[in-house]
């Protein structure tokens, strides 16, 4: 046994008297299980991370389960993320906003971002709701964090069209992989991401059957979409879609995300380039007619993409993680400029 660990030990615990949660402050509870379960790290690891002993860490883990803390994802009544919600929601002017803990700035938030958004979505679906998805890494890997359930008349709508070459997993097939959860209906748009011509993004909607897509999204109920990075090894450059000299190109043009594809400025104004011309996507005016629109990202490269994703978008639910956030809060912006 490692000397820190007798160190967090005493002699009430050894002995198994201590009840559950009596001597832990919710906060460690909890953001070690989520730290264990979501972000996948070793008992170790965590220990290491938060200067506790291992022994703690799995005193820590059964307590939650005890405590019914535990299932895929956690109860998110922490003092200081909520915090974070309250001051992005004035900051942006959103209506909600959910803010996942992490365990360090340095680690990947795409996980617990996902399970965030898992267990979100998993409580928003209604019978009959129509559903418009996006794609991405974050919201591929929401699929471990859904509750799997039937939901009656539910129709999930891809928003986007597909790529010509994939690396271990096809981001294109997260709609239909959604909607089998569900045993929903999938309406598929099928087609390549980008087209040579707005010409012949006009004839494959009007003369090739896609026409019924879009049709489909003017009415959705809820759109769940994520915000894509325009610096170096961007999800849309790693997987070809676009290349390097159109990557530049957009970056001149003062280009600092895309969602769905358009690319656009810290403003929110979609960019001039041909590329938002020739996007096989459901136009974001149509998505941003959702009742609940959910915009979903984090990570230091994100910042600016997501200032500008909130203006062009206007999501009603944002969910992020707290390093994010805490950057977010201390972007400047154009308000706090006239202040």
């Amino acid at each position: 046994m490692k000397s820190g660990d007798n160190a967090e030990v005493t002699d009430e615990e050894a002995a198994g008297k201590a009840s559950p949660g009596a001597r832990r402050p919710p906060r460690l509870r909890q953001r070690v299980a989520w730290m264990y379960y979501v972000e996948e790290m070793t008992q170790g690891a965590i220990a290491e991370a938060l200067g506790i002993g291992r022994i703690t860490v799995v005193r820590l883990l059964a307590e939650a389960r005890t405590m019914n803390e535990v299932r895929i994802g956690l109860r998110r009544d922490m003092s200081e993320l909520s915090r974070l919600e309250f001051k992005l929601q004035k900051k942006f002017n959103l209506p909600e906003v959910i803010v996942a803990p992490l365990s360090s700035d340095q680690a990947d938030p795409r996980s617990v971002i996902a399970a965030a958004t898992g267990e979100y979505v998993s409580q928003m679906l209604r019978p009959g709701m129509k559903l418009g998805l996006g794609w991405g890494s974050t919201l591929t890997r929401t699929l471990s964090f859904i509750e799997e359930r039937q939901i009656p008349g539910l129709s999930v709508v891809s928003l986007l069209g597909g790529i010509m070459r994939a690396r271990q997993a096809n981001p294109v097939e997260f709609a239909w992989q959604f909607a089998r959860i569900f045993n929903a209906d999938c309406y598929l748009l099928a087609a390549p991401v980008l087209v040579d011509s707005a010409a012949t993004k006009r004839t494959l909607i009007e003369r090739c059957g896609l026409k019924e897509i879009f049709t489909l999204a003017e009415s959705l109920d809820a759109a769940v979409l994520s915000v894509g990075s325009i610096k170096p090894q961007a999800m849309t450059e790693y997987y070809g879609a676009f290349s390097n000299d159109e990557f530049r190109e957009l970056r001149d043009c003062g280009a600092v995300g895309d969602i769905l594809c358009h690319f656009y400025d810290r403003e929110g104004r979609l960019v001039d380039h041909s590329i938002n011309k020739r996007i096989m996507s459901i136009p974001l005016a149509t998505a941003a007619k959702a009742p609940i629109r959910v915009l979903i990202s984090g990570g230091k490269q994100k910042v600016e993409a997501l200032i500008g994703g909130f203006k062009l978008f206007r999501p009603t639910v944002l969910i992020t993680d707290e390093a994010t956030a805490a950057l977010l809060l201390s972007a400047p912006t154009a308000q706090d400029k006239v202040a």
